[in-house]
């Protein structure tokens, strides 16, 4: 029997069913244990240290109980400090990104994808490199900086050679003032050899969904194809990292098993890459199961409440305080609305999840591989984020200045992370602005960026990155950065 060790390189090791069990039966047995409750509260508030604000975060045992936690004020309270958390290390800046779909050629049978090779009527579509500078060009002429490339599992369609062609014609295409400058990869576990490639060809962060950390639903929900092998599958950012990948990205599907089972697996793939490797993920992301073309989400019985969906997002925030939290285009408005006060820092806008999608003007929906619920333009995600108090940010300055990894994680533990990225948002927008932008979200952008400047703490660099706004506006100058 496997037992729970997270510096163990073994997936039933460092993810073991024993201990999750022993957690979620702990927490259902503390979850109205005031005094405990309070205690890891208190542990998981930031603290203002002399040079910015630090976090010890939580263990998996400690967040399962604050998760199972059902007494109302409590609950308000982990809410209060997850958003403490996030504008602490974070600010009010919100990342930007849009998905970008290569291809849905797959040869694996997951249940609950519709691009699982059983599924014969759905249209199966690969770009062509012109077709992927097409797609490219699409989403510059939106605004967009960075993007996350999917496709599905097909070592003869979509072979990693045909990756990194997609990512040096991403890299490479230019138009007007646009220029995508960092590409995250989200493909199929792979080898050591495969990540050093990735790494050498630029890659941001590699993302990889667990989709579950239940070993037996993961072998049902997998039943065929290269991804039925949950070791291999699980054990694919060690891997990734030691080809060299500094940022990865977790995440698993709620909604296929038990979301507090998943939640505990979450957190201790996260405590095990902190202990083998020194740094944790990167991103965490938090989708939720969604109808696409041949998958109905009503046939699984997992499926979880906006309430409970916002009461994980907070407390993996308290969980792991340094790392980003994404949510995508899956959930609607009001949902994303209420999700970036709870610790979120990443979310994408104007997406598209068919292969090919961008370059036309109407909608695909015959290669989708699930609804996208929050269907509005990149200008109105982007108004909208700034008429509720956020900077949205198409920064990639740590990535192309080497602050990845470790060496980002310790800046952002240090609170040093904020010297440089609050400008970098700043004038990022401003590019957007002046670019792309409509003239009402020009007006409420101007008006936001000269409020937003005064918060500089550094004269100096207030003074840089007021000159550079300028230069912005009145050239052709771009890419400023600190």
């Amino acid at each position: 029997m496997a037992v729970y060790n997270p510096k163990s390189l073994k997936a039933e090791e460092f993810i073991n069913d024993a201990e999750i069990l022993e957690t979620l039966e702990y927490a259902d047995k503390n979850k109205d244990n005031v005094e405990l409750i309070d205690s890891i509260l208190e542990k998981a508030r930031p603290r203002k240290g002399e040079f910015g604000y630090t976090c010890q975060g939580l263990t998996h045992r400690e967040a399962s109980v604050l998760l199972a936690c059902e007494i109302p004020e409590k609950i308000e309270e982990i809410y209060r400090i997850a958003e403490e958390i996030k504008l602490a290390f974070y600010g009010n800046r919100i990342v930007m990104f849009a998905p970008l779909y290569l291809s849905n050629y797959c040869v694996n049978g997951c249940v609950y994808c519709p691009y699982h090779h059983q599924n014969k009527h759905i249209c199966r579509k690969k770009l062509t490199q012109e077709e992927v500078r097409k797609e490219v060009i699409a989403l510059q002429d939106m605004g967009h900086k960075r993007l996350a490339i999917e496709a599905g599992e097909d070592p003869v369609n979509n072979p990693l050679e045909y990756i990194l062609e997609c990512i040096n014609t991403i890299y490479t295409t230019n138009h007007k003032n646009g220029a995508i400058r960092r590409v995250n990869v989200n493909i199929a576990a792979t080898t050591v050899e495969n990540y050093r490639r990735l790494k050498e060809a630029g890659i941001g962060t590699y993302i990889l969904f667990q989709e579950t950390y239940h070993k037996e639903s993961y072998l049902q929900l997998h039943p065929t194809g290269p991804k039925h092998d949950y070791a291999y599958h699980t054990e694919a950012m060690d891997r990734a990292m030691e080809g060299g990948i500094d940022d990865v990205g977790l995440g698993v599907l709620f909604g296929l098993e038990l979301y507090k089972y998943e939640f505990a697996g979450l957190l201790m793939h996260a405590e095990h890459l902190e202990a083998v490797h020194g740094v944790g993920p990167h991103t965490i992301s938090v989708p939720r199961l969604k109808r696409a073309d041949d998958i109905d989400p009503d046939t699984f019985d997992n499926g979880i409440s906006d309430d409970i969906f916002a009461k994980i997002t907070a407390c993996i925030r308290l969980a792991v305080p340094y790392t980003g939290i994404i949510i995508s285009t899956r959930e609607s408005e009001q949902v994303r609305t209420r999700l970036l006060n709870m610790g979120v820092s990443q979310v994408s806008g104007a997406s598209r999840t068919s292969v090919g999608g961008y370059a036309e003007e109407e909608r695909p929906h015959d290669s989708e591989q699930f609804d996208v619920s929050d269907q509005r333009t990149l200008d109105e995600v982007v108004r909208w984020l700034m008429e509720n108090g956020h900077i949205p940010s198409f920064c990639t300055a740590c990535y192309r200045e080497g602050r990845t990894g470790d060496r980002f994680m310790s800046l952002c533990k240090s609170g040093q992370i904020l010297n440089c990225c609050h400008p970098n948002a700043l004038m990022t927008l401003t590019e957007y602005l002046v670019d792309y932008a409509s003239e009402e979200t020009k007006k409420v952008g101007y008006k936001l960026i000269a409020e937003e400047l005064k918060k500089i703490p550094s004269e100096k660099v207030r003074t840089i990155a007021e000159q550079n706004i300028k230069d912005i506006q009145n050239s052709n100058r771009r890419d400023f950065r600190f």
